[in-house]
């Protein structure tokens, strides 16, 4: 695939502060870990939500159901991603991203007030679904929007090292998720952890929300957004008839990053108490590790692929996570202890933070400023649908159908190839 680019150079504007941009930065960050947050800690809960909310006596078709509802949020997500990425681009950046954080926080406080199915029947799942639905459509906006607003924030040779800091927002709220989760299991018992320990970290979630709202209408618009002349008349219907190539190549080139995030750090905790048989405060120790190594490395890697190269660093990551995939799942299924999954962990936070560093500004190579947000917002989130949504429930299908369980090494390896091809359009 040749290299496209179609990033054009930023118009004139004065330029921001050191502060002014340390502020959108924790803006952006705050609302967007939000989301990860919330799908964290479902993933991590999932065994228990499965026995609440759907207790068909199997618990294989009650993992599957609580899973497909997860992934079912991701269907409304290009639809979010559409309706958020045309405001942003056409609106602002600031108001997409305010709105955006809100509706996230409503959902995941439905979460946690759902009633049980042996309480309220079906309603119970119901508002459940409702909730991921919502969430769903909220998330759809946020990557495209709080992309767009820091590559624009971003000094010159330094996009990289600005949007890593979303990258490792995301990871912070992994750990933060994954460390509630190991600190409940550790001083809750069973019964008190399946009554109603579990609603404590969507309630806690819930928190984020006004606050990320607050910090978002006080920041300034992003000083180098399109001014009203300038901004596309229908983002959406441009970026699919002027930029098919580049959507492409954003939607090959999120696949990995989908994949390294809801297989190595959101579906881990299912994975080792379904498959490795192990405590399932194994996992969320093991997460927590793994989670950390991201989230510090993510912006050192971010710098320095604004200096050596983004294409470099995505290329090579893509092919090492590839050819790592099998040996690293088998090492844990022979050696399911709490060093193996911590090496595991390492591991797989390393080369997250290697792939994923240098990606969004990747992306913003490849579409103008009047039609980035909406641009970064259909392919991330079509992909996301497609590799990242459900790929608990394929894996577990996977599992279920081959009787192996080296099935999550196989879906990485998919991915990995598919990005790696994705990683020719990029231009630096």
């Amino acid at each position: 695939m040749p290299a496209l680019s179609v990033a054009q150079p930023l118009p004139n504007a004065v330029e921001p502060s050191a502060v002014q941009r340390r502020r959108a930065i924790i803006a952006t960050t705050i609302g967007n870990g939000l989301e990860w947050f919330d799908f964290t800690v479902y993933t991590a809960f999932a065994v228990i939500l499965s026995t609440q909310f759907f207790p068909t006596g199997n618990p294989l078709s009650s993992l599957l159901l609580t899973v497909g509802v997860y992934g079912a949020a991701f269907i409304m997500r290009p639809l979010g991603a559409i309706m958020f990425g045309v405001y942003a681009d056409k609106v602002g950046r600031k108001p997409a991203l305010s709105m955006s954080v809100l509706m996230m926080a409503f959902g995941t406080a439905l979460i946690g007030l759902a009633p049980p199915y042996r309480v309220a029947g079906w309603f119970g799942p119901l508002m459940l679904i409702f909730a991921r639905l919502l969430q769903g459509f909220s998330a759809g906006g946020e990557m495209g929007s709080a992309s767009a607003f820091l590559v624009e924030y971003a000094p010159p040779g330094e996009r990289a090292f600005y949007t890593s800091w979303i990258q490792s927002s995301i990871a912070f709220n992994i750990v933060l998720g994954t460390l509630i989760g190991a600190i409940l299991t550790i001083f809750l018992t069973h019964d008190q952890l399946y009554a109603w320990g579990w609603r404590i970290p969507f309630l806690f979630g819930v928190i984020i929300g006004p606050v990320g709202f607050y910090i978002r209408s006080r920041i300034d618009e992003s000083p180098r957004a399109p001014q009203a002349d300038a901004r596309s008349a229908s983002p959406f219907i441009e970026v699919w008839k002027e930029f098919p190539l580049q959507t492409f190549a954003s939607f090959a080139l999120v696949a990995l990053w989908t994949t390294c995030t809801y297989v190595y750090m959101h579906y881990m905790p299912t994975y080792v108490v379904t498959e490795l048989h192990q405590p399932q405060k194994l996992a969320f120790l093991s997460v927590t590790v793994g989670g950390t190594v991201f989230m510090v490395l993510s912006p050192v890697v971010g710098r320095l692929s604004d200096r050596w190269g983004h294409r470099r660093f995505l290329m090579w990551s893509a092919a090492v996570i590839f050819a790592t995939a099998y040996p690293m799942f088998s090492y844990i299924l022979r050696t399911p202890t709490l060093g193996a999954l911590t090496v595991f962990s390492v591991l797989a936070g390393i080369f997250s933070a290697c792939y994923t560093g240098p990606l969004l500004a990747a992306l913003a190579e490849l579409f103008p400023s009047r039609v980035l947000s909406t641009g970064i917002s259909v392919s991330y989130n079509l992909s996301v649908t497609v590799f990242g949504g459900f790929a608990a429930f394929f894996i577990t299908l996977m599992i279920s159908f081959t009787h192996s369980s080296l099935s999550p090494a196989f879906y990485m390896m998919l991915a990995a190839a598919l990005s790696f091809v994705g990683s020719f359009a990029v231009k630096t």
